[in-house]
């Protein structure tokens, strides 16, 4: 009787000290297959002869060579690099802006950042929509404009092929923008407040705190939102498909819609799967040096 209960005993501690890994397991075993797996399984479709169906049969680099001679992949390839250059940029300078001036204790500042923050809680889809109903030459900022009696007006750059990349920017900016602004804030408020009243008893304006001493404090900060804009930037996809469909044409194309026409509407499933590795190896890109960089740093300062 004694030992029985030694060993359930043992038992039950047993499950104590592994009931957190027990209770992860199922999810872990489930992002294991429903992710890697996948990842690993387009990879191999990238390097097959798939077309409507996958198709097992090894065909090398013959898909990514087929990719890089498509014309619409360079315009995808071009458009991502136009927009995730002007989201970045625009979004880094709106946000750090926006946070310079919530930074003064102003009045209302709640409301303010609550303001600045909710197209974050939009989806993109959303976000797509209101603007492609803002943007349309028919109904939106144009028809306004002729309403009011601006008959000159024009601004038709969601039917227009070479400015309509332009559209997804602009909308895209508006949703990221207060969210990098709440990453700047918040790294603003954790500026030593004595090299701040140092610098105010030295005679240094205001300008020239925040450009010689707390910007260049926040770094980091740039580093972090640089790499959170670009992983938006390189899977855009539903803002794109609600906005401008990637059109008109394929003028508006990003390699997120690229792969997507593919591998599920042109039946072209080992192109899209080779255009995905591309897309991953960029993500793979940013996100690995700054994983590195991070990791230095922890033990440096271990």
């Amino acid at each position: 009787m004694g030992a029985s209960s030694s060993t359930v005993s043992n038992l039950t501690a047993s499950i104590q000290r592994h009931l957190s890994k027990i209770v992860v397991a199922p999810s872990f075993a489930a992002s294991l297959f429903f992710v890697y797996g996948f990842i690993l399984w387009t990879g191999y479709m990238s390097f097959s002869k798939s077309r409507m169906l996958p198709v097992w049969d090894w065909a090398g680099l013959r898909q990514y060579e087929r990719l890089w001679q498509m014309e619409r992949w360079h315009v995808a390839i071009e458009n991502l690099l136009i927009f995730g250059g002007l989201f970045i940029v625009t979004c880094l300078i709106i946000g750090c802006l926006l946070a310079v001036l919530l930074d003064q204790r102003i009045r209302a500042e709640g409301a303010l950042r609550t303001i600045f923050l909710y197209p974050m809680a939009l989806s993109f889809i959303v976000t797509g929509t209101v603007w492609k109903w803002l943007l349309n030459p028919g109904l939106g900022l144009e028809s306004m404009m002729h309403d009011l009696g601006w008959a000159s007006f024009k601004f038709d750059w969601l039917v227009n092929s070479d400015m309509a990349i332009y559209t997804v920017v602009i909308a895209a900016v508006w949703q990221a923008s207060g969210f990098i602004m709440a990453m700047f804030l918040a790294a603003l408020r954790g500026v030593d407040q004595d090299i701040i009243r140092a610098a105010y008893m030295d005679g240094a304006s205001l300008p020239r705190i925040y450009f010689g001493i707390i910007i260049p404090s926040i770094r980091p900060v740039f580093l972090s939102a640089i790499v959170v804009l670009a992983h938006l930037a390189v899977k855009s996809f539903d803002l794109v498909i609600a906005l401008t469909g990637g059109g008109p044409g394929y003028s508006s194309d990003l390699p997120a819609t690229f792969m997507y026409t593919m591998a599920f509407q042109r039946n072209q499933l080992g192109i899209g799967a080779a255009s995905a590795m591309m897309m991953l190896a960029t993500v793979m890109a940013i996100i690995v040096p700054y994983l590195y960089s991070e990791l230095r740093g922890g033990k440096k300062n271990g």
